[in-house]
């Protein structure tokens, strides 16, 4: 059964973080930078938040507020569902879908944040490894191996 952990090693663990008086306008532009949908917000080394595209929609753009004068803090989701890297990938995949969330915090055994996960990773790395059987299935079929 396939852990977080596996996932991590073939992606890598960076995860782009901000504190949490970063203005929504830096925030959305080291995502748009970097191409990504989500970042951790951090304070003192620890996970107090994530600031993601739908916070930007529903917090942000929704209720007119200034970006230039928003911080993160004001608008990140602070209820941050984690995950550990032992944890089973479809235990992860289910509660992304139980919480309609796409994006999880990877800590370690020592609760320290060691990667991010998104709903994108799981579904590219499902692929990776069905298309791998498949492969396999074909050349077995045709005696090869």
């Amino acid at each position: 059964m396939a852990v977080v952990a596996d996932i991590l090693m073939e992606k890598g663990g960076y995860v782009y973080a901000v504190d949490p008086l970063t203005t929504v306008v830096d925030a959305t532009q080291l995502m748009n930078r970097h191409r990504i949908g989500a970042l951790v917000v951090q304070e003192g080394g620890h996970v107090v938040g994530i600031f993601t595209e739908r916070d930007v929609l529903t917090r942000v753009v929704a209720e007119r507020r200034d970006p230039e004068r928003t911080f993160v803090e004001q608008v990140m989701t602070s209820d941050v569902a984690v995950c550990y890297t032992d944890t089973p990938v479809e235990d992860v995949a289910a509660v992304m879908k139980a919480q309609r969330i796409r994006h999880l915090p990877v800590l370690d055994q020592q609760d320290v944040m060691i990667g991010l996960i998104s709903l994108g990773d799981i579904n590219a790395y499902r692929v990776r490894h069905v298309e791998a059987e498949v492969q396999y299935l074909h050349e077995y079929i045709q005696g090869r191996a």
